[in-house]
């Protein structure tokens, strides 16, 4: 499992679209080898099919697909934007945070939620996390949170 570690993280990147954020959140992905390209393609899909329904907090999407879009490893990507992308939700747009999911199982992807939302259920934490610049300063939030 690969939950952010430094390659799956990348701070102060610009998007215009939602959909770049997701290709962009997918891409760190891809390029770790945890999924195909054929799931950032599914991911893109089910923003369009079923709306912001991954936009679970303020400021904070997780976009994901089913596993058996092309899932190798469970897998969680973040995407730190320059400045927020809106992507049509009606209370926690616009978006600063994505984390991209990858599971592959429907069991490793509510443990990939379960710790991910542990720690951004604390604002304190998700508001450093807006502000953080590095990746020291990301993941002593979440060694602060005790779920690494």
């Amino acid at each position: 499992m690969k939950f952010l570690d430094d390659s799956l993280l990348k701070f102060d990147q610009e998007v215009a679209t939602p959909e770049d954020a997701i290709r962009l959140a997918g891409g760190v992905l891809l390029e770790e080898g945890t999924i195909d390209r054929q799931y950032i393609e599914a991911m893109i899909q089910a923003y369009h099919e079923n709306g912001p329904y991954f936009v679970l907090a303020p400021a904070i999407a997780i976009p994901h697909a089913r596993p058996e879009d092309g899932v190798h490893e469970a897998s969680v990507s973040c995407i730190h934007l320059k400045e927020p992308v809106s992507f049509g939700h009606q209370s926690n747009d616009p978006v600063k945070l994505i984390f991209g999911l990858g599971a592959a199982s429907s069991q490793e992807h509510v443990e990939l939620l379960r710790k991910l939302t542990r720690v951004l259920n604390n604002q304190e934490y998700v508001k450093r996390m807006e502000q953080a610049s590095s990746f020291e300063e990301f993941s002593k939030i979440f060694r602060e949170s005790d779920i690494t």
